[in-house]
């Protein structure tokens, strides 16, 4: 080989190491992304489940209710929040979305329990209160979109060729984002429908 042959070969290599590390540190920022997404979801679910208690001693101190509606809720927050963290796994996001579903449809039942109590329904801190879980679950709605596309732009960055060539050689595998269940148009979400 010579001179030329050598410079040539050289050059080569140089590219390709080029490519492998621009494509290892590429796909390590897209999976920081995603687990940034993550962490953002968790904090919006975190957000929900430390309402909670406010909303349950705001009801308690204004009227009587059920004893069975305020064990459901409090045990339905205590799985929720049990659930929170761990990494950003398709089986880690179902128990969330079921747990945090249950605690959705808790309040809800007890959400509409609060119909029968027209001055409850107007007190500051129950106004208050209703004004932040709304805004909780819009968070929540926008935390789900966010996450599923940070998992999208990183599932295309491992699929793509010449890239695919470098997640395989360096472990990068796809990652499951959040899919609905057959026949779920979305996850409950507090809901508030009555007048103030």
């Amino acid at each position: 080989m010579g001179k030329k042959g050598t410079f040539i070969f050289l050059g080569l290599v140089l590219i390709l190491a080029i490519f492998f590390i621009t494509s290892y540190n590429g796909f390590v920022k897209k999976e920081e992304q995603v687990k940034l997404a993550w962490s953002e979801m968790q904090n919006n679910y975190q957000r929900r489940t430390d309402l909670v208690p406010n909303l349950v001693a705001i009801v308690q101190g204004s009227a009587n209710f059920e004893k069975q509606t305020l064990e459901q809720i409090a045990a339905a927050r205590a799985k929720a929040t049990q659930l929170l963290g761990g990494t950003a796994s398709y089986d880690n996001y179902t128990a969330q979305e079921k747990a945090q579903g249950d605690l959705a449809n808790t309040m809800n039942r007890l959400i509409a329990q609060v119909e029968a109590y027209p001055e409850l329904k107007t007190t500051q801190s129950f106004i208050g209160l209703q004004t932040q879980l709304e805004g909780t679950e819009r968070r929540i709605k926008v935390a789900r979109k966010d996450f599923n596309e940070q998992v999208n732009q990183y599932n295309q960055s491992v699929r793509k060729f010449p890239s695919n060539l470098a997640a395989k050689l360096f472990g990068f595998k796809e990652k499951e984002g959040f899919k609905a269940d057959i026949g779920a148009d979305k996850s409950p979400e507090v809901k508030f429908n009555f007048s103030k």
